[in-house]
C-alpha cells in the first residue's frame, strides 16, 4: 500500500519528464553528439533507470515502516 502511494508521484513525474524531454529535444539537438534528435533507445533507458531508482528509494522507507507494529506506532503519537 505504501509503495503504491509512492508510485503515483513517480509515474506522474515520469510522464511530465518524457513530455518535457520531447519538447526540449529540438532545442538541445545541437548539443547532443552521436544521438539523434528523437532517439527512442536513450529515452527508454533513461526512463527505466530513473523509474527504478525512484521506486527503490521509495521501497526502502516503506519496507521499514511496514515492520513497525501498529499499536507501537499509535502509542508513540
Amino acid at each position: 500500500m505504501m509503495l503504491r502511494e509512492s508510485a503515483a508521484p513517480v509515474l506522474i513525474g515520469v510522464m511530465l519528464g518524457v513530455a518535457a524531454a520531447a519538447a526540449a529535444s529540438r532545442a538541445i539537438h545541437s548539443m547532443l553528439f552521436g544521438i539523434a534528435q528523437h532517439d527512442a533507445t536513450a529515452v527508454i533507458v533513461a526512463l527505466i533507470v530513473l523509474t527504478a531508482s525512484a521506486l527503490a528509494a521509495a521501497a526502502i522507507p516503506s519496507r521499514r515502516a511496514c515492520r513497525v507494529e501498529p499499536m507501537h506506532a499509535l502509542r508513540a503519537d
